[in-house]
């Protein structure tokens, strides 16, 4: 789960980061009152939407067709004029893709002098299963970019988890930064409170872009993006409450609510698999043979017949979808149990696409059983293969 930069920045306030004082905006007619708030004399207005990349987006034409998300103001009649422009806008950057995200808030927060921008992240290493520090001098910059232009310029360190932070990976940090003087003892304090926050907030990513050196020698955390595991947000409830429902894809979040691994895509192929390792397989093969999946759905092992049939409406509903494709392997799941959710979900919204359904494993003949003699036009494979074969015919023609 991932939060606005203005509630990030509150989060890391609490657990002292040094952050600049700011309002968030939700009506226009708030702009004016929240950046007379501020001391000035320079204000910084900025779209709050779940994507990186603001400041270089720009607004669609049928909108604004103005330029960037992130701008500055000297006064607080620009600052309320700049917000009011931007809300209710659709910005498009390079993570939003074309579609852009409608801007709901605006957040108006203290200029700061920058001396130097620098790039500081926490994330989980999936090789390590530790915590790692990524850092780099080439802050204010996409990591990626750097990563692949100048490499050399990134320093990535895991913390053993038996120790935790220490000092010495704070020294560590500011050295590879070149930070000097009192910056570096900053430095250390800085990184104790981020990764505190990271491991008490079940975080799953810290990223501040950029990290910056004042004109008077501080630093500051200017922009912050913090990402939760959805998985422990049972014990952090007011974590949870800071969701923002309207920056989530709309299948993925009705997925959510049925405990359904669902993560939308731009294919044409909706998929139903059980198992995250299958519904990658199928997710491959109908690549290979020369199509797109529209989604990843892994039902899981103990899905239900209520839950295949939220399933098959999920995947209904994406406009993209030109063909369904089935595929379970019975272990936990029953293959009837599959048939008797398609059967249900088909008979609720319809079937306006093609459907190949390929079961194997425990019950499956009684699932087959089930589906042939639904009356449902069920294109039935043998394999996974046979399966994305004949539904990429069916969609390509």
């Amino acid at each position: 789960m991932n939060i606005h930069e203005y509630q990030a920045k509150a989060l890391l306030r609490s657990y002292g980061a040094p952050v600049s004082d700011g309002r968030v905006v939700l009506r226009a007619e708030e702009a004016k009152t929240a950046a007379g708030a501020l001391d000035g004399p320079m204000w910084v207005v900025k779209a709050q939407i779940h994507a990186g990349g603001r400041g270089k987006g720009s607004f669609k034409e049928s909108d604004a067709g103005e330029k960037g998300g992130v701008r500055l103001a000297k006064s607080v009649e620009e600052a309320a004029e700049e917000a009011k422009k931007m809300l209710g806008k659709t910005l498009v950057t390079h993570q939003t893709g074309p579609a852009g995200k409608q801007v709901n808030r605006i957040y108006i927060e203290d200029g700061s002098d920058i001396e130097r921008e620098l790039y500081l992240a926490l994330l989980v290493d999936r090789v390590t299963s530790r915590v790692s520090f990524v850092c780099s001098t080439e802050g204010g910059m996409d990591i990626e970019e750097v990563a692949a232009s100048t490499p050399e310029k990134i320093l990535s360190f895991s913390v053993d988890p038996a120790t935790g932070y220490q000092a010495f990976h704070g020294r560590r940090i500011a050295f590879s930064l070149g930070l000097e003087g009192a910056q570096v003892k900053q430095c250390v304090k800085l990184m104790g409170i981020l990764y505190n926050a990271f491991i008490e907030r079940d975080m799953e990513m810290l990223e501040i872009n950029p990290l910056i050196v004042t004109d008077k020698g501080d630093l500051k955390v200017l922009d912050a993006k913090l990402g939760f595991d959805g998985n422990a947000l049972y014990r952090q409830s007011d974590v949870a409450e800071l969701r923002d429902e309207t920056e989530e894809d709309s299948k993925e979040l009705e997925a959510s609510k049925y405990d359904l691994n669902y993560i939308a895509l731009d294919g044409e192929i909706g998929c139903m698999v059980n198992g995250a390792g299958l519904a990658m397989a199928t997710m491959d093969i109908i690549k290979l043979y020369g199509a797109e999946p529209a989604n990843f759905l892994d039902v899981g092992g103990g899905a239900t017949k209520e839950k295949v049939t939220e399933a098959f409406k999920i995947i209904t509903s994406d406009k993209n979808v030109k063909g369904i494709l089935v595929n379970i392997f019975g272990g936990i799941m029953r293959c009837d149990v599959i048939a008797e959710g398609v059967i249900a979900a088909v008979k609720e919204v319809g079937l306006q696409v093609p459907l190949v359904v390929r079961l194997e494993g425990t019950n499956v003949e009684k699932g087959k059983e089930l589906i042939n003699n639904s009356g449902l036009n069920v294109i039935a494979a043998d394999s996974l293969s046979d399966g994305a074969q004949k539904i990429v015919k069916e969609v390509k023609g």
